[in-house]
């Protein structure tokens, strides 16, 4: 089943979104989902549910390209909190803070605490530089999942994975996967009906965006081999700070912009990394996306609102 995306893009090689509008993903998941769910999910499957994906808060920078990292995940918290139709979880796609520090961790979840919902979390690379190699972020989030990080959760029908693709980086900072976690995969999808949706999250985009600035995973690829079957898959990733979107086959490839500040786009620049716009223009590329996604042949609909908005 192939989606396509309603929105202002870019059709070469990949489907880049030119909305600078994203620093948190709404996807409602509607319609009578086909396959085997259990009976206390089927009433949920038919009805649908909204979850959010937020990412690279990176709760304590405080540089030029945003004085205040804080302030702006609030706000993209208090859009969420502002839903007309408050969604069943958020899903944080890494980075949550900008040096490992609990005094960052806490200030985060006194801030993501504000939406009164449930909240899955995965690492990114600024959230394991303590000398544990993330065993703070794993201590305060990682109940429940595997003791390399990695976990799988169901909701109304759908099946959600979480990947962790951000120890042991390859060189030029590729993500990766590594043995035992695709091993894992492989072994959690084995017994899956191929009609069961699938949302895989990242930090790393598991596609190969721009290697020259480590924006893929190394492999990424055997990853994502394990899920073709699957009549829909959607890929959920963080860390370019940016919306790209891709559509492979039944795989929909999707990144998130920060709450905290932009980078350039891919190649654009001499290397990644925080990039400065004008003050007043800075919440005009921060904001939220909500995104309807129903299984069947009609496109998704996505809705940019900012935080200037």
């Amino acid at each position: 089943m192939t989606y396509q995306i309603l929105d202002r893009l870019d059709r070469r090689g990949f489907l880049q979104c030119m909305t600078w509008a994203g620093a948190g993903v709404a996807w409602s998941v509607a319609g009578g989902v086909p396959g085997s769910v259990m009976l206390g999910e089927a009433e949920a499957a038919a009805k649908g549910f909204t979850f959010v994906q937020v990412s690279d808060s990176h709760v304590g920078f405080a540089k030029p390209a945003n004085p205040d990292a804080r302030a702006t995940f609030r706000e993209a918290v208090g859009k969420i909190r502002a839903m007309p139709v408050q969604p069943a979880f958020i899903v944080h796609t890494g980075d949550v803070s900008q040096l490992s520090r609990d005094s960052e961790f806490d200030d985060a979840d006194q801030i993501i605490k504000e939406a009164g919902l449930p909240v899955f979390h995965i690492p990114g690379e600024h959230d394991v530089l303590d000398e544990g190699n993330g065993a703070a972020f794993l201590a305060r989030y990682g109940k429940g999942a595997t003791d390399g990080g990695w976990y799988a959760f169901d909701h109304g029908g759908v099946h959600f994975v979480a990947l962790v693709n951000v120890i042991n980086l390859k060189a030029g900072g590729l993500g990766s996967l590594g043995e035992a976690q695709l091993a894992w995969l492989a072994n959690d999808l084995a017994g899956r009906s191929t009609s069961t949706p699938l949302v895989i999250l990242g930090h790393i985009p598991l596609w190969s965006v721009y290697p020259d600035w480590g924006w893929g995973t190394d492999d990424g690829a055997r990853a994502l081999a394990l899920t073709r079957r699957f009549g829909s898959v959607t890929v959920l990733n963080g860390h370019i700070h940016q919306v790209l979107q891709k559509v492979e086959g039944t795989v929909t490839f999707h990144t998130a912009r920060s709450t905290a500040f932009p980078q350039p786009a891919p190649g654009s620049a001499p290397s990644p990394g925080p990039m400065k716009v004008p003050a007043e223009q800075l919440r005009s590329v921060l904001g939220i996306r909500e995104v309807t996604f129903r299984r069947s042949r009609q496109p998704l609909a996505i809705v940019d609102t900012t935080l200037a908005a």
